[in-house]
């Protein structure tokens, strides 16, 4: 053991602070970025594929009156664009605005999708949709007339990624989900197998159908939102990276 004269010892409450210092050095800096959808669409169950909605500045999920009454959104943001290289996202939340519609209570639950699709320029202000124009998406379609789904109505993981309860008119945001972040962050990574999410509504009631604002919204803020929370290795909350 060196013996170090008494003189020349750093004080002991000085050896406290720099280790209580050093136990607390900053944490990485949480920051936030708000992603504008890329494509958005609406599938239109119809038994030939004919019909589409690409272009409608809205976007629908559930069940119409219609025998064929099915509706599903889809929905791709570009997430690897959006973050640096090196982000760690740590939260995904999707947020999108329901105009008025069926005003009873109904699960919406999203799905990651398996394959590309493309939006298409069909447009239609209804649920109904119009005939379907080359590069639209469709009940059969990936890209009207010549891309099929596998199976008809979408390619997706059958389990959801996130779900939640609408009603009324208003802004909901699916959030605090592990799926939501775990696809986040495969698209993250893997930007290739980013073909963006599907929305699934009350298929069996009649007249569940839910009606949400596309991204041709004429309304900016009633577009759908991709918020993710992210930190980036080496900064601090001060914002400076951290000294090597």
């Amino acid at each position: 053991m060196t013996y170090v004269p008494s003189g020349l010892r750093p004080p002991i409450a000085a050896l406290w602070i720099s280790a209580a210092m050093l136990a607390v050095a900053p944490a990485p800096a949480a920051e936030l970025v708000h992603i504008a959808a890329a494509r958005d669409a609406t599938l239109i169950e119809d038994p030939e594929g004919a019909r589409a909605n690409g272009a409608g500045p809205a976007l629908f999920a559930g069940r119409t009156a219609q025998d064929d009454g099915r509706r599903r959104a889809l929905l791709l943001f570009d997430v690897a664009a959006a973050l640096p290289r090196e982000a760690i996202v740590t939260s995904a939340q999707l947020t999108l605005r329901m105009t008025p519609s069926n005003a009873g209570p109904a699960e919406v639950a999203v799905h990651r999708v398996l394959a590309p699709w493309s939006e298409g320029p069909g447009l239609s202000t209804g649920g109904g949709g119009v005939p379907a124009l080359p590069g639209d998406t469709t009940w059969l379609h990936r890209v009207y007339d010549d891309q099929l789904w596998i199976f008809p109505g979408g390619q997706f993981v059958p389990v959801p990624s996130a779900a939640l309860t609408v009603a009324g008119e208003g802004f909901y945001s699916w959030q605090g989900s592990t799926g939501l972040l775990a696809d986040v962050r495969l698209w993250q990574r893997a930007p290739q197998r980013n073909f963006g999410w599907i929305l699934l509504g009350d298929e069996e009631m009649p007249q569940s159908v839910k009606r949400f604002d596309s991204r041709e919204s004429l309304t900016p803020d009633y577009r759908p939102v991709l918020t993710l929370e992210f930190a980036l290795p080496g900064r601090g909350r001060s914002g400076p990276e951290t000294p090597r």
